[in-house]
Order: C-alpha cells, then sequence, then structure tokens
C-alpha cells in the first residue's frame, strides 16, 4: 500500500488531469452580496468568497478565508465527559470542527488524517486548549492494516473507545461520465466507503453498549449531484451503509448514525473547484451561503451523545440549508 504522500500526490494528479480538462473557467454569474444570504443565528460569511484553488488533499492554513470552526458561542455540559473519539479527516474542516466540540464535551479525541501535518496539528493544539488529551494518526483509511493498528494505538494510549466518526473523504468534479477513469473511479470508492467500512470493523471489538459510530454522508447522497458521479454514488453508500450497521448493532446497544451535509466551507471544496465557481459556493442553497464547519459539529455531538440521542439509531440527518433536504 502507497504511503500517504503517495495517496496526496495521486489525488493532486487526478486534480490536475480533471482541471485541463476544464480548460478556461467561465466566470460566475450574478454574486450575492453578503447581506443577501440568510443569517438566522451567528452571522456567518457568505458569497462572494475569495477565488482560490487548493492542490488536493487541500490544507486549511492555506485558505484565504479561514473556516470558522471554534464555536465560541458553544457551551459544553459533559455531555461525552470521560469518552475516547475518533475522528477520521480531522485535520481541518467538520472533522476538526467535531474534534473541538467532542473535547469541549469532555471527550478525549484522536485525529486521523491523510498528511495534512500542519492543520492536524492545529487540531491538536485546540483539543488540548479544551483540557483535553490527544493524539495525531496520520494514514489512508484505504489501507485495511493502517486502520486496524490506528484503532489500537488509540485504544493503548487511551483505554477505551467510545466514538467513531468517519469523515475522510476524496472529491473531484467530472462534467461526463468518460472523465472517471478507473484509479479514480478506486480512489473514490476506496476512501469514501471502503474507508468507512474498514474503520467501523476496527473500531467493533472496542465499542460497547453506549458506544455510537458517526458517519458524514452528503446531501448528494440525497439527491445526486451530476458533476460529481462518483462522490454522490458514494455518499449514497454511506446512507445505506449507515442504516444496515444501526439495524445489525442494535442489540449489542451501539448506535450508528449519519449527518449528511450540504455545502460547508471547508478545504475540499477549493481543492475540487475553480476559483470561479468557489466564488459562489453555496449560493444556491435556500439560505444563499455556505455553512461554517461550526454550524455542523453540534449535530455530531447529539448524535454522539447517549443522554441526547439514546433512542436515535440508522437516521440520516440533513444539515443542507436548503428548505425539504
Amino acid at each position: 500500500m502507497a504511503n500517504q504522500d503517495d495517496v496526496a500526490n495521486k489525488q493532486k494528479a487526478i486534480q490536475s488531469r480533471q482541471d485541463q480538462k476544464d480548460g478556461s473557467m467561465q466566470k460566475a454569474e450574478n454574486a450575492q452580496s453578503d447581506d443577501s444570504a440568510a443569517q438566522t443565528g451567528i452571522r456567518q460569511p457568505a458569497p462572494p468568497f475569495p477565488e482560490q484553488h487548493l492542490a488536493k488533499p487541500g490544507l486549511e492554513a492555506q485558505m484565504d478565508l479561514k473556516p470558522k470552526f471554534m464555536a465560541e458561542h458553544y457551551k459544553g455540559s459533559g455531555k461525552l465527559q470521560g469518552m475516547t473519539a475518533i475522528v477520521t479527516g480531522a485535520d481541518s474542516g467538520i472533522g476538526r470542527a467535531v474534534a473541538v466540540l467532542f473535547a469541549r464535551e469532555g471527550a478525549d479525541v484522536a485525529v486521523m488524517y491523510l498528511n495534512e501535518h500542519e492543520d492536524a496539528q492545529e487540531t491538536k493544539r485546540c483539543i488540548e486548549a479544551e483540557g483535553r488529551r490527544c493524539i495525531t494518526i496520520p494514514g489512508d483509511v484505504k489501507d485495511v492494516a493502517f486502520c486496524n493498528e490506528a484503532v489500537e494505538k488509540v485504544v493503548a494510549e487511551f483505554g477505551r473507545l467510545d466514538i467513531l466518526v468517519n469523515n475522510a473523504a476524496f472529491q473531484e468534479h467530472a462534467s461526463s461520465l468518460l472523465d472517471i477513469t478507473e484509479d479514480r473511479l478506486e480512489e473514490t470508492f476506496r476512501t469514501n466507503i471502503f474507508g468507512y467500512f474498514h474503520m467501523a470493523r476496527a473500531a467493533l471489538p472496542h465499542l460497547k453498549r453506549g458506544s455510537s459510530i458517526i458517519n458524514t454522508g452528503s446531501v448528494t447522497g440525497l439527491k445526486g449531484s451530476k458533476q460529481l458521479l462518483d462522490y454522490s454514488s458514494t455518499k449514497g453508500a454511506i446512507h445505506a451503509f449507515t442504516m444496515s450497521l444501526a439495524a445489525n448493532l442494535l442489540d449489542q446497544g451501539i448506535r450508528v448514525n449519519c449527518v449528511a451535509p450540504g455545502p460547508v466551507w471547508t478545504p475540499l471544496n477549493p481543492a475540487d473547484q475553480s476559483p470561479e465557481k468557489i466564488k459562489e459556493f453555496g449560493a444556491a442553497t435556500t439560505f444563499g451561503r455556505a455553512a461554517q464547519p461550526e454550524e455542523l459539529s453540534p449535530a455530531y455531538v447529539f448524535l454522539a451523545s447517549p443522554v441526547c440521542s439514546g433512542y436515535i439509531t440508522g437516521i440520516i440527518l440533513p444539515v443542507t440549508g436548503s428548505i425539504g433536504e
């Protein structure tokens, strides 16, 4: 199995080939001002976003407009006190925001990521600032052996495992099915759904009654996306995996749920879309803007906490910014 840097380079190569196919990008039209986006809570950034294109897998440290993940107004109340969580793809974006709130609620957190070391260290710093312990584990979730070793390392370090958040993902747009080569199809499916199976299987022997697994799905898994054929397919598979595993593990007292985000301002998207398109990212939602990671993370806390969602399993919770989705 290739190492993490080789995987990142492979993803960059897939991205580069697609960028060449895209050619000259069309200018985004009808830019919306900050005033046109819906704000129903803490005021959040809205289009137009900075025009930027990141190299995969994408570093949050390199984003011109940094995602908001600290949720400063969120007050912890011990909902996850004494628990241990693994969050994959926790170096940045939704994963980072989830890891920070888990720590604020009393959990120790293992940050798993590919090779974004700078971002992962910042996540670790934020977790430790919440007064909790953190370890960082770089590696590729496509690798079964790595997943097994990572879980064993977490249990050896913290003595237990209570929560698994499957969140790592690979995404690259394509205008045609003919653009999706075999290596690209393999990269997307093996990262996005095989990786979830690998991690859940590795974690299961250590989970007990009251434990939970939370998967990150997507609005694209609910309604499809014409330019994300392979990615949307994996997200639909994740939704089905969630419901199936929930039924399978219910008798063991282990809950399995899924959060299906709409557009969220994370490195995943500037690493996929052109600078012109990213400028209007999220503008097509009912809210007229993308979510910030801190607007997603409380949903993961809710689903992780047995005192909040002990009677909930097998759900796909949409947090999409659009009415009826």
